[in-house]
């Protein structure tokens, strides 16, 4: 597969339009944020097309314009593609683990929680990024969509509660499209069943509608913390589906059985 430039970008856009709504966001996020990548089989009326952003991958087109080794650089992320591409994934990694998911729409209001004493939640502003990179590695994956923390920090797309400067939850848009906004949070462990995350939620998904947008969520269907939090939250289930993590490539282009 080749990259494509930016150039060539709008006029495939549609393409990623169908799928759930996490999906959907992605690609247009990955159009406008510039932290996604975009490949193509060829670079005029390209049968085959693929756009990546943090871990995620989306495939559409024709699989029958790809080889196995096409793929190759799309080993530890987690793929979501029409099952037509099942049997290319199969022969391009060592293993495809499928992982059903459930896409969720912010359906009911909740009234906003009250934060604990000396705890206040706010939008993110730019000066807050060392905040975001004084947390836990494992915590990355929430601003990997927007290029980092500086980048999170100064998108406005983020809230989180605080004490005394620091971070101890957190909401933010995770993928922004024209109509859906798929959001991620996370409460550092120590102050987790405080409502801290709900409050960011709460807040994000009041921003997100005065922009006109919807509000959803995604997870996977053994996450019922999760999706005891979406409901909570006022998330309802739209839709279910299965996305796939790849390995690593496989040898000689013949991977193992699903």
């Amino acid at each position: 597969m080749i990259e494509l430039s930016a150039d060539q970008l709008p006029a495939l856009a549609d393409r990623f339009a169908s799928g759930p709504p996490g999906a959907t966001a992605l690609a247009e996020h990955a159009l406008v944020s510039g932290t996604g990548r975009w490949w193509a089989d060829r670079a005029i009326e390209p049968r085959a097309l693929a756009v990546a952003c943090a871990d995620h991958v989306l495939l559409r087109g024709a699989p029958t314009a790809l080889a196995p080794c096409d793929l190759s650089r799309f080993a530890a992320h987690y793929v979501q593609a029409p099952a037509r591409f099942l049997p290319l994934l199969c022969h391009a990694f060592d293993q495809l683990v499928p992982w059903e998911r459930m896409a969720y729409l912010h359906r009911v209001s909740v009234p906003d929680p009250r934060p604990p004493r000396g705890v206040t939640v706010r939008r993110l502003t730019p000066e807050d990024a060392p905040a975001l990179a004084a947390l836990s590695a494992r915590t990355a994956w929430i601003h990997a969509t927007w290029g980092g923390p500086a980048g999170l920090a100064a998108s406005g797309h983020g809230w989180a509660a605080f004490h005394k400067g620091d971070v101890l939850a957190m909401a933010c848009t995770y993928f922004r499209g024209s109509r859906y906004e798929d959001i991620a949070c996370f409460t550092v462990p120590e102050h987790r069943r405080r409502r801290l995350a709900l409050a960011c939620i709460t807040a994000l998904c009041e921003d997100i509608a005065a922009r006109a947008h919807i509000p959803s969520w995604t997870c996977s269907r053994d996450n019922r913390p999760s999706r005891l939090l979406a409901w909570t939250a006022g998330f309802r289930l739209e839709q279910e589906y299965v996305h796939h993590f790849a390995g690593q490539p496989a040898r000689h282009g013949a991977g193992l059985a699903v």
